[in-house]
C-alpha cells in the first residue's frame, strides 16, 4: 500500500531530508492516498498533468464543500519547462525544481514581473553522462547567481540535480560529489544568496540513500511509493 511506502521512508528518511513524491503518470486517487498518509510534498513533471490535477483537486473541493480539503498540499515541477507553458504551471507551484537555461531563467522571471510573484526556483547543473539531460555547466550557474540581483522575481533556493542512470555505484557517487560541490560552491561564493539558498535536491528511487550521504534535503521518490509509472 503507497500509505505503508510513505511511512516506512519516513522511519528511514533523516530529519534534514524531505520526501518529494513524484506523482507523473499516477492518477489523482494515488495523491490523495499519500496525502492522507501524512505526504504533503507532491512532483510532476508535465504541465497539462500537473495542471489537470490541480483541477481535479478543486472539483473535488466542490463535491464535498470543502474549500479547505488538502488545503496544505504543495506542488513541484521537476520536468523540462517550455517558456509557452508558464502559465499552466507557474500559478500553482511552490517550487520549480528544474530551471536548466538561461532562457527558461529569463522568462520566469519575466512572468513573475507580470504577475506580481517571486518565484522560488532550483538550478539544474548538467552532470550525468547521458547527452539528452538538459542543464547549465558550473560556470554558467557561477554567472547567474553573480548577476541574481538583475532577477527581481526570482528566488534562488538551491541546485537540483540526478546521476547519471547507471548501476555503476561510483559513477553516481562522482556525480553527486559534483553536485554537491556545485551547491558548496554557490553557498560559498555569494554570501549576499546564502540564506535562501538551502536546497540540495538530489536522489530518486534508486539512489537515494547514496544521496543523502552527498547531503540531499530532497528526495524525488515515485516508483518506490506509487508503483512503475500507469
Amino acid at each position: 500500500m503507497i500509505s505503508d511506502k510513505i511511512n516506512r521512508l519516513y522511519s528511514e528518511l533523516p530529519a534534514t531530508v524531505r520526501l518529494v513524491a513524484v506523482s507523473k503518470f499516477h492518477p489523482f486517487e494515488a495523491i490523495e492516498e499519500a496525502y492522507h498518509a501524512g505526504q504533503r510534498i507532491f512532483a510532476e513533471s508535465r504541465p497539462q498533468e500537473l495542471l489537470a490535477k490541480v483541477r481535479r483537486l478543486e472539483e473535488i473541493r466542490a463535491e464535498r464543500g470543502d474549500s479547505g480539503y488538502m488545503a496544505d498540499i504543495e506542488w513541484h515541477f521537476i520536468g523540462h519547462l517550455q517558456t509557452n507553458k508558464l502559465k499552466m504551471v507557474l500559478p500553482y507551484v511552490s517550487l520549480v525544481q528544474s530551471v536548466d537555461s538561461l532562457r527558461l531563467l529569463e522568462a520566469i522571471n519575466s512572468w513573475g514581473a507580470a504577475n506580481g510573484k517571486v518565484i522560488p526556483v532550483l538550478l539544474e547543473p548538467h552532470v550525468a553522462a547521458e547527452e539528452t539531460k538538459q542543464g547549465f555547466s558550473p560556470e554558467e550557474i557561477a554567472s547567474v547567481l553573480s548577476s541574481a540581483s538583475e532577477y527581481q522575481n526570482i528566488l534562488f533556493k538551491g541546485i537540483m540535480g540526478m546521476a547519471t542512470f547507471t548501476d555503476d555505484e561510483s559513477v553516481i557517487r562522482s556525480d553527486f560529489a559534483s553536485l554537491r560541490a556545485i551547491f558548496d560552491s554557490a553557498r560559498s561564493n555569494h554570501p549576499a544568496l546564502a540564506q535562501d539558498f538551502t536546497e540540495l535536491s538530489i536522489g530518486m528511487s534508486d539512489d537515494y540513500p547514496l544521496a543523502i550521504e552527498y547531503g540531499s534535503t530532497m528526495v524525488r521518490i515515485g516508483s518506490m511509493i506509487f508503483g512503475q509509472r500507469g
